[in-house]
């Protein structure tokens, strides 16, 4: 068993190559069942085990905590594993880093989407939060459209000052904003990427033609939208467990605001053909991921053979 660290997880998955290996992936068949989800230490820690495998291939396991309160600790809120199979006979075949795989594979299923669902001249691009999946944002929306100007707002205006500098140093056209109003109003894609409990994004801020990503919410518990996001627009998920896991869904649903069958599809229908796409220029769009192990796997899988092949 070969153990991948942080640095080659890096070098295995730049975004081109994974988003490529989501779409097909997501276009190909896998088991993935329904993520075990267990609150650990009276909560102060929510765990995921995330099973998912293709029969006579690969066979992956992720185990992802949580823990919000590590902010205020100096920590990444989530730390995560992932171990690589063969399906067939068992064996161990890599133990992965998967704090950085999860980042990086959250951040390229957004793209994936957006590849879809965004505007082809999308060029303004907002991102909501400055944690680790946030600060992936830029590039991996700049491989699927011609983003130009990146906008970040946060509820620490330094964390977002300092995102702000880190992509002027890669050559982003960045800025820090304070008025998270104005910035959603001026954006073509908004991006969110946070733990937020209570709706940040307001719906009659989203212009005509805007492309609203939530990667957050990923328990009933979180909201990073509110209601009025998902009136007049079409919504995509990116896999069914959406629907009974995310606030931000849950919440509408439960007040008749969308019905199950607002939404358009899935991202295997879209990566499929089966699923329609954005239907004109003027229509706003919603994405609403809460992960897939199905993600995981592809993710972990290219990691594995690129190392084989020497390609990392």
């Amino acid at each position: 068993m070969r153990v991948h660290d942080a640095a080659a997880v890096r070098a295995a998955l730049p975004f081109n190559r994974l988003i490529d290996a989501l779409r097909a992936a997501f276009a190909d068949d896998a088991a993935v069942p329904t993520r075990h989800v267990h609150a650990v230490g009276g909560g102060a820690v929510t765990s995921l085990l995330m099973p998912a495998w293709q029969d006579g291939r690969y066979y992956a396991v992720k185990v992802v905590n949580i823990a919000p309160g590590n902010a205020a600790r100096g920590l990444a809120g989530v730390h995560a594993t992932v171990l690589l199979h063969d399906a067939t006979t068992g064996v161990p075949l890599a133990c992965i880093d998967g704090s950085e795989l999860t980042a990086r594979r959250t951040a390229a299923a957004s793209a994936l989407a957006a590849s879809y669902l965004a505007r082809p001249d999308a060029r303004r691009l907002l991102v909501v939060g400055a944690g680790r999946v946030a600060a992936l944002l830029p590039e991996a929306y700049r491989a699927v459209r011609p983003i130009e100007r990146v906008d970040v707002w946060a509820r620490r205006p330094g964390a977002a000052e300092a995102l702000a500098a880190q992509w002027r140093q890669q050559g982003v056209d960045a800025r820090a904003v304070t008025s998270l109003e104005r910035a959603v109003v001026e954006a073509d894609v908004v991006s969110c990427a946070t733990l937020a409990t209570a709706p940040l994004i307001a719906g009659a801020w989203l212009g005509a033609g805007s492309h609203l990503d939530l990667i957050g919410s990923f328990t009933p518990a979180m909201r990073e939208a509110d209601d009025a996001c998902f009136a007049g627009a079409r919504v995509w998920i990116d896999t069914e467990e959406a629907l009974a896991k995310s606030g931000d869904l849950l919440d509408p649903l439960a007040r008749g605001v969308l019905a199950p069958g607002d939404v358009v599809g899935t991202l295997a229908g879209l990566c499929r053909g089966a699923a329609d796409t954005r239907a004109s220029a003027g229509e706003r769009t919603v994405f609403k991921s809460v992960g897939s192990a199905l993600e995981d796997l592809a993710a972990a899988v290219l990691v594995a053979e690129s190392s084989a092949t020497g390609t990392a």
